[in-house]
């Protein structure tokens, strides 16, 4: 007899495509971080600038809503060969920018394919691999976004050494998503798209709140909301805090930063096993859990070795709460609003927090500290996890025709 939730060699294939595009989702956040001293210095601006240039470039994780939605019209296949071929050729455009308002434009046109791409990556996944095994696919996939942003804090001090400085890190990003590229022929649509009954209401911007789904999309989205007000500035501004507020020098920073980024590397690519294992709802609570109680404690202690080693639960958590939302934001709705929910959640819903609370972090740290500023964050991810185990049901092995159901 057949073991129903084996995977097929065509699961196996699509498992290492979808882990392999979503590494980049990680290579390009941290990629802009880690050039953004030589851009500024190129481009002569300085360090506001450089905040409104971050700030621009992140609208485009909002504005990939309206790439996101349209898989429930035209397909899983089609947003997502298109999003791979955008980020693309908007990242190497990137790389030959002539001026900071090109890079700026550049770079959130690629930002907004490649937050489709993860988007649609998590519905394919999550459609076409068995229930027993959903949670541990998701969690593996998302963990490739971890590991592109530790090979590309890497490699970026390697490349920035090359005759074409920061804009080789975005030239040799874009070979692997070529050979992507080519990949993707062998891409089908997912089964249950293919399927299903075409929706009247296809396409309609609103469609969604007009069915009994309503609740549940603005429940996720304060949960989205909720986590993104922490997890955005878990890692950014600790530097920031490890220099200003602990002393530590800039050795000591890439070194805590190096170990905590490693030793959070086998706890992030179990998250998906945990999830089967133990459930949504009980592995929510571990999860969401050790990422506030990362947080605070990596801006709130005061030794090296403390610092650092909140820092793993820090850099786990803010990988390892992603597996959970993506796995409940594909799991409670049905295939014909699948991908909807996840854009109006996501990407509108969630992002406000993903986008506003850099600014609000950073006007409390001016008034108080860094410290202060980000810990006091610690607590939204109990927020979020409350609200997850009073409105969210159990998906764990169950088919989506199942849990989608109200």
């Amino acid at each position: 007899m057949s073991n129903p939730s084996k995977l097929t060699p065509y699961q196996i294939r699509l498992f290492v495509f979808l882990s392999v595009a979503t590494f980049f989702e990680g290579y390009d956040i941290i990629a802009l971080t880690q050039i953004l001293p030589n851009l500024r210095a190129e481009m002569g601006i300085d360090e506001v600038a450089a905040g409104l240039l971050v700030g621009f470039i992140n609208v485009g994780t909002v504005i990939a809503y309206v790439l996101v939605r349209r898989a429930d019209r035209v397909g899983r296949r089609s947003v997502l060969t298109l999003t791979i071929a955008g980020y693309t050729l908007f990242t190497f455009l990137s790389g030959l920018a002539p001026s900071i308002y090109f890079f700026a434009a550049f770079q959130l046109i690629a930002r907004v394919f490649l937050i489709g791409e993860w988007c649609i990556s998590m519905v394919v996944a999550a459609e076409e691999f068995p229930a027993a095994r959903r949670g541990m696919v998701l969690g593996v996939v998302q963990g490739f976004s971890s590991l592109g942003s530790i090979a590309c804090a890497g490699v970026v001090p390697l490349l920035l050494q090359t005759p074409y400085g920061w804009r080789s890190v975005y030239f040799v990003g874009i070979v692997p998503l070529v050979l992507l590229a080519f990949a993707r022929r062998g891409l089908r649509e997912t089964k249950r798209f293919s399927e299903q009954a075409p929706s009247a209401q296809a396409g309609a911007l609103t469609a969604i709140f007009r069915t009994p789904y309503r609740k549940r999309l603005l429940q996720l989205g304060l949960i989205w909301f909720l986590t993104y007000l922490c997890t955005q500035n878990a890692i950014t501004f600790w530097k920031e805090f490890a220099v200003a507020e602990r002393g530590m020098t800039d050795g000591d920073v890439a070194t805590s930063i190096t170990i905590a980024a490693v030793g959070s590397m086998p706890m992030v690519f179990a998250v998906g096993r945990l999830l089967d294992f133990l459930g949504r709802r009980k592995g929510a609570v571990v999860i969401f859990t050790l990422t506030a109680l990362g947080v605070f404690g990596a801006y709130s202690l005061h030794s090296q070795a403390a610092l650092t080693a909140s820092l793993v639960l820090a850099i786990f958590g803010v990988s390892a709460v992603l597996p959970v939302l993506n796995a409940y934001t594909t799991e409670l709705f049905p295939t014909e609003h699948r991908a909807d929910a996840f854009a109006w959640s996501n990407n509108l819903l969630g992002r406000i927090g993903y986008v506003v609370s850099p600014v609000i972090v950073g006007s409390i740290a001016i008034q108080s500290t860094w410290g202060f500023a980000v810990s006091i964050t610690a607590v939204f991810p109990i927020l979020a996890l409350i609200v997850i185990l009073f409105t969210l049901p159990e998906t764990s092995a169950r088919e989506l025709e199942e849990t989608a159901r109200l």
